[in-house]
């Protein structure tokens, strides 16, 4: 495979994607769902911005830089409201907010190189 400089960033984009789509589906699967939907849209989000960072890094794009900061403010959104349901005892969101904040601060610090 090919090693970019944004390897690091690409990985933990794409885990973050993984969890997201799996917490979303966990969601849907819970007995009380109308209080989370807000926690399914922002991990639908976070799969598309993941998603897209994920593409265009793969290809050095020169727009990396700019996804990777909406990348940011989206995984910490989502894991801000995923650590709310983790707190209830839902271990997906728990799962989930670990994975929104490694890949937020594997974004951060990719920035900041």
């Amino acid at each position: 495979m090919i090693q970019t400089k944004f390897q690091d960033c690409i990985q933990a984009c794409q885990n973050c994607v993984t969890i997201c789509n799996q917490c979303a589906i966990a969601c849907l699967h819970e007995s009380e769902v109308a209080h989370l939907t807000k926690c399914i849209q922002l991990n639908l989000e976070c799969v598309a911005i993941c998603d897209a960072a994920v593409k265009v890094m793969s290809i050095d794009g020169q727009f990396s830089k700019e996804l990777c900061r909406i990348c940011v403010d989206i995984c910490n959104k989502c894991a801000e409201e995923c650590e709310q349901h983790a707190a209830m005892g839902m271990d997906h969101c728990k799962e989930c907010a670990e994975a929104c904040r490694k890949c937020a601060e594997t974004c951060e610090q990719m920035l900041a190189a």
